[in-house]
């Protein structure tokens, strides 16, 4: 018997692992496997910032299996505008957890990652290598250097407990569930919501910055996938890059064109230049995760980018969006 408990479990990546599990065929290599007890875990539960929170949290499901999603989140801005506060929340979440995880036994664990904490000057693509290499960029360096820690850790547990921890580095990720508030979001879920508005309100759709830069986006539910996978077959403390390949980049400026032809948006649409773009372009290397999974199909991109937007027109008024009637 096994009890998986997913940290942050009502977030974009926790709802679509429950997803995968709920709809995969039991039994089935993404399916729930007899004898499975998955738990996704909500901040309403508990706190993970504070240490006594955390063991109750433990305490109350007793995993033996943890992905662990929790994290304080946020888009380019936020994290320029906070940087203490992403640091510290962030170093707490995730020493409670491991240390907790530690000291009831868990038997394994998987913590998630962000292409975040790799160095800000460093030979393109990213693998598995590189995370230690320099500084991460300015404008995320407080939630980087709390991510990049939990690697520190998982080899500190693993030489001095022989834990099996590990972790894994998803690149950018959207999909159903994503947090849609102007003021925190990503960046597909914020140009989502800021293009829904424009057409509700007849305005213009203004994208911060020149639409140039290049990201590898990856599907919520496809990442379920992988975490899936991980979690059954991946049994090295060495953190995994789980993404899309390098020749999948796209354009903020595709991502833009994409969403206006999803949102089927006639009005007014431009990039405002004035505002940052944040890093050019950060491609990451999926070799190790293809050489050892073998087979896997990723859900075209204007695929899954149409099946979000679907989602977030059909539960608008649930969705995570913040202030709704401001562009």
């Amino acid at each position: 018997m096994s009890v998986i408990l997913v940290t942050g479990g009502t977030g974009l990546v926790g709802k679509a692992i429950q997803h995968v599990i709920e709809t995969e065929l039991e039994g089935s290599r993404f399916g729930k496997k007899p004898g499975e007890t998955w738990v996704f875990a909500s901040s309403k539960e508990g706190d993970l910032r504070d240490a006594e929170q955390a063991r109750k949290l433990f305490e109350k499901y007793k995993p033996t299996h943890v992905i662990h999603l929790a994290a304080l989140v946020g888009g380019l801005f936020a994290n320029m505008k906070y940087k203490l506060t992403f640091y510290r929340d962030n170093t707490l979440i995730n020493d409670n957890v491991l240390y907790t995880s530690h000291i009831t036994g868990v038997k394994k664990l998987i913590s998630c990652l962000s292409t975040c904490v790799y160095p800000d000057k460093v030979e393109y693509p990213l693998d598995e290598t590189k995370i230690h290499l320099g500084l991460p960029h300015e404008s995320n360096f407080g939630y980087a250097h709390a991510k990049r820690m939990v690697d520190v850790a998982n080899h500190a547990y693993k030489d001095q407990f022989g834990s099996n921890f590990t972790s894994a580095i998803p690149t950018n990720i959207f999909g159903p569930h994503d947090n849609y508030d102007l003021e925190s979001a990503h960046v597909i879920p914020a140009l989502v919501h800021k293009c829904y508005l424009a057409k509700k309100n007849g305005t213009p759709f203004i994208i911060g910055g020149t639409g140039k830069p290049l990201r590898q986006f990856i599907y919520s539910r496809d990442l379920a996938k992988l975490f899936i996978w991980q979690l059954r077959e991946y049994d090295d403390v060495e953190p995994l890059i789980l993404s899309v390949g390098e020749d999948e980049e796209v354009s903020i400026k595709q991502v833009a064109d994409a969403i206006v032809k999803a949102l089927d948006f006639k009005g007014e649409y431009a990039f405002d230049p004035s505002r940052a773009d944040g890093q050019f372009r950060k491609p990451a290397s999926n070799k190790k995760l293809l050489s050892l999974i073998g087979d896997f199909e990723f859900t075209p991109f204007e695929q899954a980018l149409d099946e979000s937007v679907k989602w977030f027109l059909e539960n608008y008024d649930a969705a995570r969006t913040g202030k709704k009637n401001v562009v």
